[in-house]
């Protein structure tokens, strides 16, 4: 079956997930595809077995941005980082989607106030 996957042009996008490196785990890509995560071509994915094809442009979230990248290569392991670089290019400016950490904060109130 892998050798078919790659003769007809597709993968799996968890397993896609997993040797870009965007995943610490395959059950994690896989989850995210299942939590909605996942834009495929500007469509929403849910299930991790979606097929995707070079060419292909994911979005999906990346600690607190939200990056787009083009699908290269599909790659047939996963293996160091640099390698996984040749499977993606940047498609666009990651997008910030999580606000950033206000200043600290004192937790019993400003320090420099008369009680």
């Amino acid at each position: 079956m892998r050798g078919d996957e790659i003769d007809r042009g597709r993968r799996r996008l968890d397993q896609w997930l997993w040797f870009a490196r965007f995943a610490k785990s395959r059950s994690l890509a896989a989850r995210l595809c299942v939590g909605g995560e996942i834009a495929v071509n500007g469509v929403f994915v849910t299930k991790p077995n979606h097929a995707l094809h070079v060419g292909d442009v994911v979005a999906l979230p990346q600690g607190g941005y939200r990056r787009t990248v083009r699908v290269l290569a599909l790659g047939l392991r996963r293996g160091p980082a640099v390698e996984a670089r040749t499977l993606y290019e940047e498609a666009a400016e990651a997008r910030r989607i999580a606000r950033a950490v206000t200043d600290w904060v004192p937790l019993l109130g400003d320090a420099d106030a008369e009680p």
